[in-house]
């Protein structure tokens, strides 16, 4: 089953990214490439938790900024000081699931604009602290590009959302955790392929189909090793049976912080008409964004 799974990931013909429909999984992917990584030098090697407030035309949400990923808390907070986040949209919103923001190209963005490609020009260092902070209801994460281009899971520079979700059965979540040991192997299968492009594109170049499919082979074999079986934590469970979250991107993309206050303006604008791109029919902006701690 894990071989047919991930075998569907990766076309014979290439290792390039492919475009395709998006899940809603996919949905908390920055789709524009950056290249630079924030400079690790800045950046302290840990620190307190942060508070910030967030201003939008729909009400209040105060943010709490864990401490144990510096290197995101460090990068919202001087964005915030810079005001880069005054005048932007949820530019996507999705339902029971997540409302994302953070593009600077929604700044007075036309009707129906597409959105979701814009940043600061540079990538953070992927910082998952798990299973300590998890995709719970309220959770604040980064988005990020896909495995296919982004094997390290890097998160955008400026792009965020907050986690809406819903809430599962015990039954549902022995499922889910068999899909995250898949997502789990899809992250370390494009790493190991990204290792071996030069071996790869060589193939690719005489045709060699059948070396192609051996070595696909040989890398999920070692996927396989590399992942353990994935198990949910009791705080999870409790916390995924009652409140909710979206489980599924647990350990996939880096969660920073969570709402501590405000959750019901979330809630509004969770349940807002949208239409192309999951965009809100009628704009939610940022109004301003301050440091409170």
């Amino acid at each position: 089953m894990i071989k047919k799974i991930l075998l569907g990931f990766l076309p014979l013909a290439g290792l390039a990214a492919c475009s395709a429909k998006a899940s809603e999984s996919e949905t908390t992917q920055q789709t524009n490439q950056e290249t630079t990584v924030m400079n690790e030098a800045t950046t302290p090697a840990a620190t307190d938790d942060a508070k910030v407030l967030i201003k939008t035309s729909e009400g209040d949400i105060e943010i709490l900024l864990y401490g144990d990923t510096p290197k995101h808390q460090a990068n919202f907070l001087k964005l915030v000081k810079e005001g880069y986040y005054d005048g932007t949209l949820f530019h996507r919103v999705i339902n029971e699931f997540m409302i994302q923001a953070g593009d600077p190209d929604s700044k007075n963005a036309r009707p129906g604009q597409h959105l979701g490609q814009g940043g600061p020009g540079y990538q953070i260092d992927a910082e998952f602290v798990y299973p300590k902070h998890f995709h719970k209801r309220g959770a604040l994460a980064a988005a990020r590009t896909s495995d296919q281009v982004n094997p390290e899971r890097k998160s955008s520079g400026s792009q965020f959302y907050i986690v809406t979700g819903t809430t599962y059965t015990p039954a549902q979540l022995d499922q889910m955790e068999q899909q995250m040991k898949m997502g789990q192997m899809q992250g370390v299968f494009y790493k190991l392929a990204g290792q071996r492009q030069a071996q790869i594109q060589e193939m690719q170049s005489k045709g060699d189909q059948e070396g192609l499919k051996k070595l696909q082979e040989e890398l999920i074999a070692e996927a396989e090793k590399e992942v353990a079986d994935v198990k949910l934590t009791d705080a999870q469970r409790e916390a995924y049976t009652t409140v909710g979250g979206t489980p599924h991107l647990d350990n996939q993309y880096t969660v920073f912080g969570e709402v501590i206050k405000g959750m019901d303006v979330v809630e509004k604008i969770e349940k807002t008409k949208t239409g192309a791109q999951d965009r809100p029919v009628n704009d939610i902006k940022i109004l301003s964004t301050e440091i409170i701690k």
